[in-house]
């Protein structure tokens, strides 16, 4: 339990007491009012004062935090919560002449120095002294006021009067005055001491106002290498980085301040070096995957990292050839290199190396295959035309084997031509997303025909859309733009004059010819 009494004392703020007036050297039968100042103070607390007298320490408890003094010592103040105050001396002298000073002075303040003469007379002519040097000489008897004191006004002071009635030369005694700091220079800490690359980092300029001046407001920022300014002027002595990278190492400071007046202190610079994280757990892959390409497409091979921080140098290597194919540098853990066209060349072992800077790591060989030929769509398109020009020529075959069959068994038809209905070859027309139709003008006849020996004496492709394809109707064919292939498509030999085929065999295999139409 007194543990913890003991830890609650040591987290309060510590009181801080002011004077009325705010001389610490009065003359003998004045009155100076000290105030002790505590935060969150209740009105029925309340204050103890410790009083330093000749020697003797005694206790004074007041029901207010105000306290009437009329001698010399040192006082303090605390409540039951909180720990006690920094000690304050009066002195009540008796001297002829006193230079009267604040209790504490800041940096920035304004130091008022009065000198002062028993009975308030008047002085005709007052200098003032520091550290045995003269630095100001009044005829009017004026307080000497040094405005933005600074930690370099510290010294020694006296004051010299003369007064008016016997113009007698009169000196104070000595006081020591001390200009303390407004806030100490600050000191920059980052978090984590030691960053890696890719990580963030917090700054912290760290300082601290007195209890006196703790309304002051402070504004901080933070630098880099030669003045590289990071942030502007926050009330925050905080700064995260949120990524840093191998370059952003250096040298690092803070600065703290005042607006009004403008004080301003800058921590000691703190070297910060960040850390690269190894490249690791390099893989190859392609696209398409499994390292399998159609000849004349495109092949990505990727290399990847699992880890690895910074700018990565990637390298894509043959390991059957020992070839350098590619290389590519990027702060990015994965990097892609493109073969346009892929060929038989380009089969293969291939591998890839990446490296940041803290050693090179290699990726396990995969093999690339190429299957297929190279080609295009217009060759497609031509394959496919001509595989429809041969589907087309067979089909004629079959028409004119089975023309023979009926003369053979005697039939006859008219000798003039008709015309079968128009038949969808099996491949699309070059160029053009329309079917075709193949129309075959066919000449029959059981008896005598000019031509007797003609089976089909046109072949026609007929270009039509796809509506027109589904409703078209042969008469409507025969008015659609047609182009003729063949003409003659085939001829059998000549019969004699017995109306046989002049062959040896009859079943043998009759002579066909087909002839292209101009």
């Amino acid at each position: 339990m007194l543990l913890w009494a003991s830890l609650l004392v040591l987290a309060a703020p510590k009181p801080v007491i002011s004077l009325h007036p705010p001389w610490t050297v009065v003359f003998k039968g004045e009155t100076v009012t000290l105030t002790c100042h505590v935060p969150h103070l209740r009105a029925a607390e309340y204050i103890t004062w410790h009083l330093s007298y000749f020697g003797k320490d005694l206790l004074h408890k007041t029901p207010g935090n105000t306290l009437k003094v009329h001698d010399s010592g040192r006082f303090r103040c605390q409540t039951k919560d909180s720990p006690p105050s920094d000690s304050v001396r009066l002195i009540f002298s008796s001297d002829w002449l006193i230079l009267q000073a604040p209790h504490t002075v800041f940096e920035g303040d304004t130091l008022v120095l009065r000198c002062q003469v028993k009975g308030r007379q008047k002085l005709i002519t007052v200098k003032y002294s520091w550290n045995g040097k003269v630095i100001s000489v009044s005829n009017q008897g004026q307080d000497l006021l040094i405005p933005q004191a600074s930690l370099n006004n510290s010294g020694h002071y006296q004051c010299i009067g003369f007064l008016e009635r016997d113009h007698y030369v009169y000196k104070s005694s000595t006081r020591i005055i001390k200009i303390q700091e407004l806030f100490p220079y600050p000191k920059l800490q980052v978090t984590p001491s030691q960053p890696t690359e890719g990580s963030s980092v917090n700054l912290s300029c760290q300082t601290q106002l007195p209890l006196e001046r703790s309304d002051t407001l402070l504004y901080f920022t933070f630098f880099r290498d030669r003045g590289v300014m990071l942030s502007d002027w926050s009330r925050s002595p905080e700064l995260q980085i949120t990524t840093i990278w191998r370059e952003d190492s250096g040298s690092y400071w803070c600065t703290a301040a005042t607006a009004i007046p403008s004080i301003q202190k800058h921590s000691l610079p703190l070297q910060v070096h960040v850390q690269g994280v190894p490249v690791s757990g390099v893989l190859l892959e392609t696209q398409p995957q499994g390292g399998q390409a159609l000849a004349g497409e495109p092949l990505v091979l990727v290399c990847s990292v699992a880890e690895g921080t910074g700018d990565i140098a990637f390298s894509w290597h043959r390991e059957d050839t020992g070839e350098h194919v590619g290389r590519k540098q990027q702060r990015s853990q994965r990097a892609e290199l493109e073969i346009p066209a892929v060929g038989g060349s380009h089969m293969g072992r291939y591998y890839c190396t990446a490296d940041n800077g803290h050693g090179l790591a290699r990726s396990g060989a995969l093999n690339v295959t190429v299957t297929g030929t190279p080609g295009n769509r217009s060759g497609l398109i031509a394959a496919g035309a001509t595989g429809g020009l041969l589907s087309i020529l067979l089909l004629a075959v079959a028409l004119w084997m089975y023309h023979q069959h009926q003369r053979k068994s005697g039939g006859r038809f008219l000798e003039n031509t008709t015309r079968s209905t128009p038949t969808i070859g099996p491949g699309e027309a070059p160029h053009s997303g329309c079917p075709a139709l193949v129309e075959l003008q066919q000449l029959y006849g059981n008896g005598y025909l000019e031509e007797e020996n003609l089976a089909y004496s046109e072949i026609r492709i007929i270009q039509l859309g796809q509506e027109e394809a589904a409703s078209t109707s042969r008469t409507s064919l025969e008015n659609k733009h047609t182009s003729v292939i063949y003409s003659a498509v085939k001829t059998q030999l000549p019969e004699d004059s017995a109306g046989e085929v002049r062959s040896q065999d009859e079943d043998a295999i009759e002579n066909y010819e087909n002839v292209q139409f101009a």
